[in-house]
């Protein structure tokens, strides 16, 4: 599913990273890398801030949808 649907605080396993090339680079340089886990601590206007690799990040909607959990 992704990550846009998983609840506040349950830390999910990232399964795939979706999207053209560039993307997936940005994500990876964040952080988001298949196997590694991620939170989502809140969700606010349209941006989620999640938990990875202890640190916390705010990604957009769209980059939310192309992680999947």
């Amino acid at each position: 599913m992704p990550l846009i649907m998983a609840r506040q605080g349950e830390e999910r396993l990232i399964r795939k990273i979706g999207g053209k090339a560039e993307l997936k680079k940005h994500l990876e340089n964040l952080g988001f890398v298949v196997g590694g886990t991620v939170t989502v601590i809140s969700e606010i206007g349209g941006n989620v801030i999640v938990n990875v690799k202890n640190s916390r990040i705010a990604i957009s909607r769209e980059m939310a949808c192309r992680i999947l959990v």
